[in-house]
């Protein structure tokens, strides 16, 4: 990755202690949501590209915040690397790292999150010039015990850890060194946003903003 996307992705991480990863369903969610998780004090939002409305949920928010950091998850291919861009993203997350996403993001001017589970993903990342990574499936991969044991051969690199992250477990995570911060969708549940309580979703964003923020965040 070209290390001043890396900055910037390094800014936009070091936002928040927790980043909200969002399934917007429908699009009549997107702005109140969007201002009910800024209201709370979380500036980093990842929609996912799990819904239909997505990417238009993306470019409404985009346009309605340009203050805050929108940016797309579940970004499989270049194609959709290239539809996030279009649609006003200002970063990229995906679950994994294939050889033709790679090669889209070295060509973007979207700094890309790529995700790995294991020790051969890290390597090939890094080897790809990414210093930060989502851990994912997090909890899955080993959750803490995992990153403290990366953090020996790999200290130069930075995590988002997502996957089984939730208020009671995001403290443990945010304490070890090379967390820069987490990422959960505890922050918006269905059943909140189906009958639109975006009161209690700035509640819930509260107290998400309110955990430590990690020293990888502000290094």
């Amino acid at each position: 990755m070209n290390p001043s996307l890396d900055q910037t992705l390094q800014r936009i991480l070091a936002a928040s202690p927790v980043m909200p990863v969002i399934a917007i369903e429908r699009l009549d969610q997107a702005l109140p949501l969007a201002e009910a998780l800024l209201t709370g004090g979380l500036n980093s939002l990842e929609i996912t590209l799990r819904t239909p409305v997505a990417l238009e949920a993306i470019r409404l928010i985009a346009r309605a915040f340009p203050g805050a950091h929108v940016g797309a998850g579940t970004v499989t291919t270049p194609e959709a690397l290239r539809q996030v861009a279009d649609a006003g993203a200002v970063f990229a997350v995906s679950p994994g790292l294939t050889a033709s996403l790679l090669e889209a993001a070295t060509t973007s001017q979207l700094p890309l999150l790529p995700g790995v589970m294991t020790a051969t993903e890290v390597m090939t990342a890094m080897e790809a010039g990414f210093r930060h990574l989502k851990l994912f499936p997090a909890e899955q991969a080993g959750g803490v015990g995992m990153l403290k044991a990366l953090a020996g051969p790999f200290n130069k690199l930075r995590f988002c850890p997502t996957g089984g992250i939730s208020l009671q477990n995001a403290p443990g995570y945010l304490a070890l060194p090379n967390v820069a911060c987490v990422g959960g969708s505890w922050l918006t549940p269905k059943a909140l946003l189906d009958i639109g309580d975006w009161k209690a979703i700035i509640d819930l964003a509260r107290q998400a903003a309110a955990l430590p923020r990690p020293a990888a965040s502000v290094r």
